[in-house]
């Protein structure tokens, strides 16, 4: 199938007007492998086919939309639940193509047959017959029309790709965002460019420009020789390169302390390595913005159930996850919530420095969003449960989406709570965090990615309560790297903390030490455990059938006291529920934590916080991590933290030890 493959996205205007205008991103004549030579406009048009909507609404009720039943809809949802509508054969979408890039929309609309009334405090919306029109200023932006001629929301994000010999332009998805007339109208201004329901299109091109230039050269994969440079190899590395997270909906909320369920999701944005022989920066102003591979490899990235492709004989792809952290007023840091796994499906290759010429691999410099209502979506979520983190490899046989594991998609079951990252109101909110700060972290996981730090990233965030949502502020002070690196830097520590890195083929961790000088000869200890991809996995079959029994982490934590006296040991896995915690207590000279049968082991992607008070200043020793899978290791040391007794000197024996 030739494909061509595009982004829009209001947040990467700049950056794709730039980079496709061949103002920037131009490989030049030197560089070894495929070449992206600067092209001029190739306008191209579209109409008829079809257009879907999922909306959120939850979100809708809370700020007062009434969405009425869907009128002209098809009787079958799509994949991915959308009501369909079709598109009538008349008007066209005009665009302009540069280097097999949608570039920006010139001009003409699309308009559905069918759709809905919102009933609103404002008064009335009619959105049947509702048209897609490239907004006026702002060429990446399409409007949505209603009867009355508003447009009270418009489309960004847009995920498309060319298919059938460029006979139809496929949208897979765009965020459907409320205007910010819409929402100063209902009274709730602080929703204004909120995602407040997810789109697909397919229209039928109606005229084509030249045919997009297609880069050859085959696929560059990790550990692929490069040609002509003395046995160097291509190697994975992306990197997360901005992300915004959103409010999408609650239950049972009633506020600051309350108990309601929340959902927060992001859009995130990645970006892979630009290197290609030298170092060069990928993402600016942070210490792991650049890669240390000379040559970036392409990465696959074929949609569940399309076939088993190279280089791994499955449908390999990307997988997103998403954490919530809280940095308490007393120097400790609890994680307080987490999502499942996104899969990713399409890769947009915006800015390319070396395009792939498919939507199925990212190329060289190539960037890829995933919008908030993409990454709400049902039929893209799974659990943590069924992946191999430190080989990025899904456990398709058995999973929510092939449960008979005969290589064909059932529906996953998912509803609106499910496999979202939840947390309650009363972890971020109330009097009992006052002074308390958030951090939000969104992590791209890919096969073979031989730094992944930098693939993901932290940003402060706030919380806000209105009369019906909750607002997420700040969304700034972006860093590459996991939250447990912004409560105890690596690099500099500072006084009386450590962080240590353990690493292994099974996946990598990091235990951080926080001790504070409560005077009267008393510290408190706190001790956070990020399993970052570690797990010592059970699995049956191979791929692409490959089966995930388990992949649990931890079973137990223990940090050695000597003689000191300790008081006040707490745990914490970051929820209210007080039934699965670790217990602690003093057991041969350590405290140690440990999780009742297995129920609640300390799995990838997840940090918990252990403490106490000790009447000892802290010195370096060793804490110890218990695999909760039998084999080889069973311990593994954190050697290098802190603790109330000093580790002992080894004994030596001379050169002739045994």
């Amino acid at each position: 199938m030739n494909t061509t493959v595009g982004l829009v996205g209001k947040s990467l205007a700049i950056a794709v007007a730039i980079a496709l205008s061949g103002a920037a991103g131009i490989v030049q004549a030197a560089d070894i492998g495929r070449d992206i030579k600067p092209g001029s406009a190739e306008h191209w048009s579209a109409w008829g086919g079809t257009v879907g909507v999922r909306w959120n609404r939850e979100l809708a009720e809370d700020i007062g939309l009434a969405i009425g039943q869907a009128s002209g809809k098809h009787a079958q949802l799509s994949w991915r639940e959308h009501e369909m509508f079709d598109l009538r054969q008349t008007g066209s979408l005009e665009f302009d193509v540069r280097n097999s890039n949608l570039h920006d929309f010139i001009g003409g609309s699309l308009q559905a047959r069918g759709g809905y009334v919102i009933e609103s405090p404002a008064g009335r919306i009619d959105l049947r017959d509702f048209r897609l029109s490239p907004r006026a200023g702002d060429e990446l932006i399409l409007d949505i029309v209603g009867g009355d001629g508003n447009a009270w929301f418009y489309i960004d994000r847009l995920m498309y790709e060319l298919i059938d010999g460029n006979q139809r332009l496929a949208v897979r998805t765009m965020d459907l965002r409320i205007s910010p007339e819409l929402a100063a109208r209902l009274g709730h201004p602080e929703v204004a460019n909120w995602a407040i329901a997810d789109m697909q299109m397919t229209t039928d091109v109606l005229r084509q420009g030249a045919n997009p230039q297609q880069p050859s050269g085959g696929f560059k994969w990790h550990d692929t020789p490069v040609p002509g440079a003395g046995g160097a190899v291509y190697q994975a590395d992306l990197f997360m390169q901005t992300f915004n997270a959103q409010y999408s909906r609650c239950d049972g909320c009633t506020g600051e302390g309350g108990n309601g369920r929340v959902v927060f999701t992001p859009s995130s944005t990645l970006r892979n390595n630009v290197n290609n022989g030298t170092q060069q920066v990928t993402i600016p102003n942070d210490p792991l913005g650049t890669s240390s591979a000379l040559y970036a490899a392409d990465i696959p990235w074929w949609q569940k159930f399309t076939g088993n492709h190279e280089p791994y004989g499955n449908d390999q792809h990307p997988f997103l996850i998403w954490n919530l952290y809280r940095l308490n007023a007393d120097g400790s840091i609890d994680q307080i919530g987490r999502s499942g796994v996104k899969h990713a499906f399409l890769t947009t290759n915006s800015g390319c420095l070396d395009h792939p010429g498919t939507s199925q691999v990212l190329g060289r410099g190539c960037s890829d969003t995933y919008g908030t209502g993409n990454n709400d979506s049902n039929s893209d979520l799974g659990p943590r449960s069924e992946i191999v983190p430190a080989t990025n490899q899904w456990g398709r046989c058995g999973s929510i989406y092939d449960v008979n594991c005969d290589g064909s998609p059932n529906s996953s079951g998912n509803g609106n709570f499910d496999q979202r990252m939840i947390t309650l109101e009363s972890q971020f909110s109330g009097p009992a965090h006052a002074g308390a700060t958030y951090l939000f972290e969104s992590w791209y996981l890919a096969r073979q990615d031989i730094n992944i730090s930098n693939s993901m990233a932290t940003k402060r965030v706030t919380f806000t309560r209105n009369s019906s949502t909750w607002s997420i502020g700040g969304n700034d002070q972006y860093r590459l790297g996991p939250a447990i690196d912004r409560w105890v830097d690596p690099s500099a520590p500072g006084a009386n903390a450590r962080s240590v890195a353990l690493s292994s083929a099974e996946g990598n961790t990091r235990v951080a030490v926080k001790v504070t000088d409560l005077g009267g000869g008393q510290w408190r200890y706190d001790y956070a455990v990020m399993n970052l991809d570690f797990a010592r996995a059970k699995t049956e079959g191979s791929e692409p059938n490959l089966r995930v029994l388990s992949n649990m982490g931890y079973d137990s934590f223990s940090v050695p006291i000597g003689g000191a006296t300790i008081t006040d040991i707490r745990f914490s896995d970051g929820d209210v529920d007080t039934t699965n915690d670790w217990s602690g207590a003093i057991y041969n000279g350590s405290v140690l934590w440990a999780t009742p049968n297995k129920t609640n082991p300390l799995n990838w992607g997840t940090m918990f916080r252990f403490s106490f008070v000790a009447n000892q200043a802290p010195s370096e020793n060793a804490a110890e991590l218990h695999i909760a899978e039998r084999g080889t290791p069973q311990v593994v040391n954190a050697s290098g933290v802190l603790a109330p007794v000093a580790a002992r000197p080894k004994a030596s024996f001379g050169n002739n030890a045994p």
